[in-house]
């Protein structure tokens, strides 16, 4: 194997996460011949207690499969770290909507992150990066990200809508 591509998912100790990384990590998106470093984001143990510790158990799971495809794990709480070399950014974590919210309390919630990820994104992914963004509502999470991360061109940003 000669190509290696890296992956950074947000949210990856979540739900929808969890089987998307397992995808990545065995070739089954990428193919057999291309090794994966996956690079996976997930809340500072000061918002989310749980949710360090829930990525490290799945980054054991993923090293115990023994995917012949998977070059390493990378897991971490720092935009920076995790969108460093990307050459994919699958941005999953985002809060749900709850009880009574509106799409406005959404964007209220989640901007913010966004934000952080664009201009991380931007700073620090390969020059080749291309972005998908799956957090609700994500065709506006897209447009934030995007537009604080203008160095990646606006075609290689995509909403799971589009």
């Amino acid at each position: 194997m000669s190509k290696v591509v890296r992956v950074a998912v947000t949210g990856a100790a979540g739900r929808v996460s969890s089987s998307l990384i397992v995808r990545l990590a065995s070739g089954e998106v990428f193919g057999p011949n291309t090794q994966v470093v996956l690079q996976l984001l997930e809340l500072p143990a000061s918002i989310a207690p749980a949710a360090m510790k829930n990525l490290e158990g799945a980054m054991y799971e993923l090293q115990d499969c023994g995917f012949s495809t998977l070059k390493d794990v990378v897991i971490t709480d720092d935009p920076n770290k995790a969108f460093d070399g990307a050459n994919w950014a699958v941005l999953v974590g985002a809060a749900p909507r709850g009880p009574g919210e509106q799409r406005s309390d959404l964007i209220r919630k989640n901007g913010p992150g966004f934000v952080s990820q664009g201009k991380a994104i931007a700073s620090k992914a390969a020059s080749d990066v291309r972005v998908l963004v799956v957090g609700n509502p994500c065709n506006t999470n897209c447009l934030i990200a995007q537009r604080n991360g203008r160095e990646v061109p606006a075609e290689r940003w995509h909403a799971m809508t589009r």
